[in-house]
């Protein structure tokens, strides 16, 4: 059939994207079994963990997420002895609940908890207590016994600080903790140390490293660790005492921003091995054997968002997702070669689901790296001469990355006849030091350049209709979207999922871990005072002229609802068209499956009506 761009019939509803590819919270090897974390979208974004004997181990109403640090992580972790022990969402406690019993308490009330190790038999974890009397974070080991459930001090410490720490890993003979640690005027990206000490005593020694992450043991006295001396995160090893050195370096980054605790990028076997995520804009995974050399594990489908979980004998569990798969988990037997799908990572349709292309433009700051998801419907095109309408995507942190992946979120759009185009900004993690620190003290012209560059570049080529091109994003995203609009010329309309509106509202609201990320981003106050009034979109709302949908949830602690709300009322005194959600219950990000319906099918509305086609919202073919 012929019709308009943004008409087409699909098969993809904003029901169908709820429930689809629920997000994979870590995975691990529980005795002969597989144990997996995984979001629940119809009750309210819960986090279950589930097993490959087809059981659910952790029930409703046990929500498996932390709030350290607010993004969390780490949530979760199991004993051999087939004991679940995870962070409940509710009170921030510690339960531990053995297979097919009922959760006990193993931590009193009123701190938070998360990245959760079992080693050694020995449960690790980063304790974040916001208490005016306290307020600190730490390392700490929680008895199994259940003996700290109503004893703060039976919790043992480690370490404490007013900073933030992550990655705690206890030597095999179980006498030394490496952990990583930042202080609160620094980002885990742009400083972290590498910290050793005795678990018996308090003289830490710290390693001279850059932006350090996952420290791991290789023997009582040597450490392997990932951090960026060359530019690029890569392999390190350190005996105690000496000089690290490089372990198969490579022109990637193996290795991201902290945001949550617990990633891993890599896991080391047994017989020397190791397993490892290479990015260069998609991801790639390695095996590296004992003397540094390294080979693709090409016959895995992942190349976006991967994450080595866990590893056991020859074993490896691998999570993410692929340019043909959409978000899984697979068991990779490095010795036989056997490659088995726990769960997801099922094959995408290529009739409707567009395969990522890599796309790169030429930028005033230097290349802009994206991919682009062009639309796609085997039953439908567009009457001849018509250029597609696109939306661009910004994603959040600033500090953060998409590789290009099967997604049926973007098929939502692409099988309605409309292009989607994810921005990699610079900024962004994923292509070395250099290109992150290109948004070092330019938030806000960077980082708008680079999407304006990208948008126009789809245009000139002949790709997208250059009259119907939308921007998008969440959180940091959502503030780029609205300088984007700012600035005008580009963008016939906007869409801000809680997104910054205002630098100097944020800097007083927003929580500890990002508290002084403005300063790197823009500069310190009250010296760069000027700087953040000029750059805030909320100082030039009279600027913006075109259509905006802005959305946001009521709970949101990184970015309140007050900076939605005051850029929805200066729209409002200016008679813009807008449309504002305000979502019950949500946090700095949406999670419920009511919600994210609601959303997507606001958003299609709102670009049905922007730019004139009449959208279809219920399953067509």
């Amino acid at each position: 059939m012929t019709a308009p761009h943004g008409s087409w019939p699909s098969p993809f509803t904003a029901q169908m994207i709820a429930q689809a590819s629920p997000r994979i919270d870590g995975a691990r090897f529980v005795g002969a079994e597989i144990w997996w974390g995984e979001s629940v979208p119809a009750e309210g974004g819960r986090v279950t963990v589930r097993s490959s004997s087809g059981d659910e181990v952790l029930s409703a109403p046990w929500n498996a997420r932390s709030r350290v640090h607010e993004y969390g992580g780490g949530a979760w972790t199991a004993g051999a002895d087939g004991a679940l022990c995870f962070v409940h969402g509710a009170d921030q406690r510690v339960y531990r609940t053995p297979r097919g019993g009922e959760p006990q308490p193993l931590t009193p009330a009123g701190v938070s908890y998360g990245g959760l190790r079992m080693q050694h038999g020995r449960l690790l974890a980063v304790r974040e207590d916001l208490r005016p009397e306290q307020h600190q974070r730490a390392i700490v080991e929680i008895p199994l016994d259940g003996s700290a459930a109503d004893d703060e001090s039976a919790v043992r410490t480690f370490v404490a600080t007013s900073g933030f720490v992550a990655h705690p890993a206890l030597s095999p003979d179980g006498d030394r903790l490496a952990w990583v640690q930042w202080s609160t005027v620094r980002m885990p990206w742009e400083q972290a140390l590498l910290h050793v000490a005795p678990v018996d005593g308090d003289d830490a020694e710290a390693v001279p490293t850059h932006a350090a992450l996952q420290p791991e043991w290789l023997s009582d006295d040597e450490l392997l660790y990932l951090d960026d001396p060359s530019g690029r995160w890569n392999l390190q090893r350190v005996r105690l005492g000496g000089t690290a050195t490089p372990f198969a370096a490579a022109d990637a980054d193996t290795g991201g921003g902290l945001w949550v605790l617990g990633n891993r990028w890599y896991q080391r076997l047994d017989d020397g091995r190791t397993v490892a995520v290479r990015t260069n804009g998609a991801d790639e995974i390695v095996q590296i054997s004992a003397d540094g050399a390294s080979v693709e594990l090409l016959t895995l489908p992942i190349t976006a968002g991967a994450s080595i979980d866990d590893a056991q004998g020859s074993r490896v569990l691998i999570s993410g997702a692929g340019r043909t798969v959409g978000a899984g988990l697979w068991c990779v037997d490095l010795d036989d070669g056997t490659i088995t799908t726990v769960t997801g990572g099922a094959e995408a349709d290529a009739r409707w689901v567009p395969r990522a292309r890599p796309m790169t433009f030429d930028g005033p700051h230097g290349p802009v790296h994206a991919f682009d998801y062009p639309p796609t419907n085997p039953g439908a095109s567009a009457p001849d001469g018509e250029l597609p309408p696109y939306v661009v995507m910004v994603h959040g942190g600033p500090t953060s990355h998409v590789s290009g992946a099967a997604s049926t979120a973007y098929a939502y759009w692409t099988s309605r006849g409309i292009g989607v185009l994810d921005v990699n900004y610079g900024g962004s993690t994923g292509y070395g030091r250099a290109y992150r620190e290109r948004l070092d003290g330019q938030w806000g012209i960077v980082d708008v350049d680079d999407v304006i560059a990208a948008a126009r570049g789809m245009a000139d080529a002949g790709l997208a209709d250059p009259d119907r091109i939308a921007i998008r994003g969440g959180s940091a995203g959502g503030w780029t979207v609205l300088c984007a609009l700012v600035r005008g010329g580009t963008f016939s309309a906007g869409i801000s999922r809680y997104g910054v509106a205002d630098l100097r509202m944020l800097a007083a609201e927003t929580h500890d871990f990002e508290a002084h990320y403005l300063e790197g981003l823009v500069g310190p106050l009250p010296e760069a005072e000027s700087v953040y009034i000029e750059r805030s979109p909320l100082s030039h709302v009279d600027r913006i002229d075109v259509p905006v949908l802005l959305q946001q949830g009521s709970d949101d602690r990184v970015v309140p609802p007050s900076q939605s709300e005051a850029i929805r009322d200066a729209l409002d005194a200016r008679g813009v068209p807008h449309e504002y959600l305000l979502f019950e219950g949500e946090g700095h990000g949406f999670r419920a499956a009511e919600t994210i319906i609601a959303s997507l099918e606001a958003e299609l509305r709102f670009l049905g009506r922007t730019f004139g086609f009449q959208p279809e919202f219920t399953a067509a073919v």
